[in-house]
């Protein structure tokens, strides 16, 4: 399947499918390359999505087509950053929960201020932060060289490698599973790894 495909899917569909994916975002410093291991959907269907309520200025970004960005801010302090999927006119979107460091590790290691690698990208927050991403400045923007890079993976992961389970940090919805990581990926975030 088409990366443009994909992100054409509803996301419980596209979120699965973006495992694998190598996320990209040239900075000044370099560029900085990951792989997705980790995924949430969220649906405007959905109370615990931030759709859920309709289209206000933060959330008009998830009811673009898919492809688009929607990045917010949480908690005060936090970044997190959305892939827009599906049709336009439909709130909805993949949440990036964890990535593999591939590339700019040095650079990540400094946005973070830290050195493990297994800690640089293993959470929403942690990912945006160690992308060097400390605005909602890319937000409703689509996706491309100039902003953050989708490819597909070189390698199809295959769906045996891909566990299920319900969503993390959430207080509505928190039984649908809706999460989807990779099988074994030490770079898969913290909290409730529990099968479906």
């Amino acid at each position: 399947m088409k990366l443009s495909e994909i992100l054409r899917q509803p996301s419980v569909e596209a979120a699965p499918l973006l495992l694998g994916c190598i996320l990209s975002r040239q900075t000044p410093e370099g560029l900085l390359s990951v792989k997705i291991v980790e995924t949430e959907a969220y649906h405007q269907d959905d109370p615990a999505s931030h759709s859920f309520a309709g289209i206000t200025n933060r959330t008009a970004p998830m009811f673009a087509s898919g492809g688009h960005i929607y990045i917010y801010f949480t908690y005060g302090m936090h970044y997190c950053v959305n892939i827009v999927t599906g049709r336009q006119g439909v709130g909805e979107g993949v949440l990036l929960r964890a990535a593999e460091p591939l590339q700019g590790v040095e650079i990540m290691k400094i946005h973070r201020g830290i050195d493990n690698i297994h800690q640089l990208t293993n959470g929403p927050a942690k990912l945006t932060q160690s992308l060097g991403i400390i605005s909602t400045g890319l937000s409703g923007k689509k996706l491309g060289p100039k902003t953050l890079q989708l490819d597909l993976p070189q390698n199809k992961v295959k769906a045996e490698d891909i566990a299920v389970s319900p969503r993390i940090g959430i207080k509505k919805a928190v039984d649908q599973p809706w999460r989807f990581y990779l099988k074994g990926s030490p770079y898969v975030s913290k909290g409730n790894i529990m099968k479906v």
